[in-house]
């Protein structure tokens, strides 16, 4: 959150207490909040103007005709601050003040942020000597604002400095606020904690606005202002409105609103958003402000229905969901409740009546629906953070009073607050808790009085506590939320660091060891890897053509994902590969060879997993079905490889990555695991039919190899003649060894070569298999090393030519020992599979 140094030590300083005119450097205020547990991403001092900055009264406005765009000529009193008392001649394009307005002046001499100095010019055929500033000039915002920066009557006289009015003298801090603590999404959360941090005084603005500068002026509420109907469905907890009628129509904040706002990165828009605004940046409580005018009856909080239209206030018509929840009046949809409001019935220049509308949603709820709509706002930040339900009446108190000071109008007495705040969980916890989980010694004292610097009720029985979190902190819910409180505010860096003594371990398991080789083995073979995403799109296995009944389309559905479009959890490692490659592509990356070794998700089709009873040990036939209902998670190997295997260069080869390097990377996983993978021809999408492997262990088929179909290439935009292996690991990390130790010979070894002519149908790995097994004891290795086609061969047939290798280990083979195991081959071969041997 981005909050200025300033809002916070006015905050504290106006805190009943010793800390009047407590400050601290820019250093100092960013460890102070480190040290209470929160990190922040930086801060930066608004960038100084120096020269003549003043205050100046507009003093006559000439409309200059003739131009592209609408262009004054002002007269400005700046009093002597140009050393004549004569009015400032200045040239302005902006339009949004009048005659007799205040406004920020810099002289000739003045360097304004991004040093842009001003000096005297003719422009439009005017002298220009000076400008009107705005707040994007002065560093207040990054933006362009709407216009110039118009004061009140209290600011000052003409000629007086503009800097202290402007509060340009000040630090921008950003701090880093977890998802557990949107307590802290405030300045009433941030200054509680720097309040801890710097041992101060401190008042919650909540309970006291006038430690924030705010006079709260509304009335005791007194009847029902409209009905309002919250649907059980919706899970809203509370929800308040209020009104106030007759405001000045058009009027716009006082600039110490503006700069709040804009210091907290919001652009101000008018009185009313701005005031919501500045409720939501003091307390943390989102607020929405409707033209009361434009309501039509009373409200009522539902879901909306499926298919149902809103167009939000960033101009955008969103489709609804049937859990998205909607605000409605008589006439249709009004807000998406938690997230944005509805243009029917923002704010505008003419309104009146305004309807201020303070709410706490369900968090779930809210954070679904801002994913949904891929819609992240201020206040669906805080409240699938949650809110503090008992600020409904405080916000709308503070934000009725401060419109009415500033747009004028009057606070109707009546009031719809629907919801009562949900009651605390009591938690206990021995005193002595914190200080045994630390190591260190913490008195009980200390302790009680720790967590009710947090807000907490503490009651003390002979050192067993019963701990009442503060309604802003849901978070608290078990007595390690306790201990993390204290800890933290005693100083975490003074608990001692103690290293264990490590246990006497057995080294890896073997299952350890198998999956640490295949990951060198892959490596070694000029395979990168890469932590393939868990998620996966949504449309993949209809890009890729699965039947329906495909068991990879059987999905554990994630509820709420971090991309709607990628709200399923991966059953094949595959699609996360090859967004891998499609990256790499798109960035220019053609030649590239990936592997990846993670868990697969595979549903079971057991239901939603049951919430046991942990009072005590559950029975094993529950805990067995737990266990039915929770998917498979096999660990999977994957390989994707596409373009030349070697980088380009004056001896680089041509040689690309084609299916039988996949399938050579099969082979290589099951060598490192120490097992024995055979190879046969397989039809499984998304691999090509023609160029496909299923890679068998012991029979059972653990995976596929080859070349990718060219039709999914093309419509998952992947480049050509990908290829890919994905084999289920955790079957070869649990398989029994089968491959021998080598054995060494110091005898010769004979090679011989064959070449064996088949029907092109006929697979290679099944001919090496024959030729293998009937030459016999005396060969050691059958090697394919080519594959021939011609037309003498005959149409529909191919040769494969194999490298024989004959060793024996008690002597040297002779020439006729290996002719006669060779021809054994080939003629197992030929009554086998038809083979003809080539000459």
């Amino acid at each position: 959150m981005l909050i200025s140094k300033n809002w916070i030590t006015s905050i504290l300083n106006r805190t009943s207490g010793s800390q009047a005119d407590w400050s601290v450097t820019d250093d100092e205020f960013d460890k102070g909040f480190v040290r209470v547990g929160f990190e922040t991403e930086g801060f930066a001092p608004i960038e100084e103007t120096t020269g003549p900055l003043v205050i100046g009264r507009v003093d006559s406005i000439e409309e200059l005709t003739g131009f592209k765009k609408p262009i004054r000529h002002c007269f400005v009193d700046v009093g002597d601050a140009n050393g004549t008392g004569e009015k400032q001649s200045i040239v302005c394009g902006a339009r949004n003040f009048t005659e007799g307005d205040l406004v920020v002046v810099s002289l000739p001499g003045t360097v304004l942020p991004g040093g842009f100095a001003i000096s005297a010019r003719e422009t439009y055929g005017r002298m220009s000597a000076g400008m009107i500033c705005s707040a994007a000039e002065l560093g207040l915002c990054d933006k362009q604002t709407k216009g110039i920066i118009t004061l009140d009557e209290s600011a000052g006289q003409p000629g007086d400095d503009a800097r202290a009015v402007m509060g340009l003298c000040d630090t921008v801090f950003d701090v880093n606020v977890t998802p557990d603590r949107g307590y802290a999404l405030s300045a009433r959360g941030l200054v509680r904690e720097i309040a801890s941090s710097f041992d101060l005084d401190y008042t919650d603005p909540a309970a006291d606005p006038s430690v924030a500068g705010i006079s709260v002026t509304a009335p005791e509420p007194a009847g029902e202002l409209i009905p309002v109907e919250l649907e059980q469905e919706t899970k809203a907890i509370r929800f308040g409105l209020a009104k106030v009628t007759g405001c000045k129509a058009g009027v716009e904040s006082p600039i110490w609103l503006q700069r709040e706002l804009m210091l907290c990165g919001q652009r101000p828009v008018n009185a009313a958003t701005d005031v919501t605004n500045y409720v939501m940046m003091l307390l943390g409580q989102p607020m929405h402000a409707f033209d009361a005018a434009k309501i039509d009856g009373g409200l009522v909080v539902r879901n909306a229905t499926a298919g149902q239209t809103l167009v939000t206030l960033d101009g955008v018509e969103r489709t609804l969901d049937g859990e998205d929840v909607v605000i409605c009046d008589n006439t249709g949809i009004q807000s998406l409740a938690g997230v944005m409001g509805g243009v029917t019935s923002e704010i505008s220049d003419g309104t009146e009546d305004v309807f201020l509308e303070a709410a706490t949603w369900d968090p779930v709820t809210v954070a679904r629906a801002s994913r949904r709509h891929k819609l992240t706002s201020e206040a669906s930040r805080r409240f699938e953070r949650s809110v503090d339900p008992a600020l409904v009446d405080t916000a709308l108190d503070i934000a009725t009073s401060l419109l009415v000071q500033i747009a004028g109008g009057t606070i109707e007495p009546a009031r719809t607050v629907v919801g009562e705040v949900p009651a605390m969980p009591q938690v206990p916890m021995p005193a002595t808790k914190p200080g045994h989980i630390a190591g260190k010694a913490i008195s009980d004292t200390t302790v009680i009085n720790r967590l009710e610097e947090v807000g907490c009720t503490v009651d003390n029985s002979d050192g067993e506590l019963t701990v009442t979190p503060p309604t802003w902190r849901s978070d608290i819910t078990m007595h390690a939320d306790l201990v993390e409180e204290v800890l933290r505010l005693e100083g975490l860096e003074d608990i001692p660091s103690v290293t264990p003594t490590a246990p006497a371990g057995r080294g890896l398991s073997v299952a350890q060891k198998r999956r640490r080789a295949v990951g060198h083995a892959l490596a070694y073979n000029g395979y990168l890897e890469i932590i393939p995403t868990p998620f996966i799109a949504n449309d993949v296995f209809d890009v890729w053509g699965l039947d329906k009944d495909d068991p990879r389309r059987t999905t554990v559905k994630v509820l709420n994902p971090l991309e709607a479009d990628h709200a399923q959890l991966g059953s094949t490692l595959l699609p996360a590969m090859l967004e891998a490659v499609g990256r790499n592509a798109a960035r220019g990356n053609a030649d590239v060879t990936l592997f990846g070794v993670a868990q697969v998700v595979q549903a079971r089709g057991g239901g939603i997993s049951p919430m046991l009873d942990v009072s005590s040990r559950p029975a094993d036939s529950e805990v067995e079905d737990l266990k039915n209902t929770l998917p498979a998670q096999p660990l999977h190997v994957a390989t994707v490889g596409v373009g030349k295997l070697e980088p380009t260069g004056p001896s680089a080869s041509d040689s690309v990555y084609d299916w039988s390097d996949a399938v050579d990377a099969a082979l290589t996983v099951a060598r490192a695991t120490g097992t024995h993978a055979t190879v046969t021809q397989a039809e499984q999408l998304p691999w090509h039919p023609g160029r496909c492997a299923a890679i068998l262990v012991d029979g059972e088929v653990v995976g596929y190899a080859g070349e990718l179909h060219p039709q999914i290439l093309d419509k998952a935009e992947l480049p050509a003649r990908t290829c890919a292996m994905e084999m289920d690991l955790s079957k070869l990390l649990s398989a029994t060894p089968v491959l021998p130790a080598p054995v060494l010979s110091p005898f010769p070894a004979l090679l011989q070569d064959v070449a064996l002519v088949v029907d092109e149908d006929t697979p290679a790995e099944e001919v090496r298999a024959t030729v293998q097994e009937a030459a016999g004891e005396l060969v050691e290795t059958v090697e394919l090393f080519d594959i021939y086609r011609s037309e003498s061969l005959g149409e529909g047939k191919k040769s494969l030519a194999f490298a024989l290798k004959f060793r024996a280990g008690d002597r040297t083979l002779t020439d006729d020992e290996c002719n006669e195991a060779k021809n054994k081959a080939v003629a197992a071969a030929a009554d086998k599979h038809g083979a003809v041997q080539r000459a």
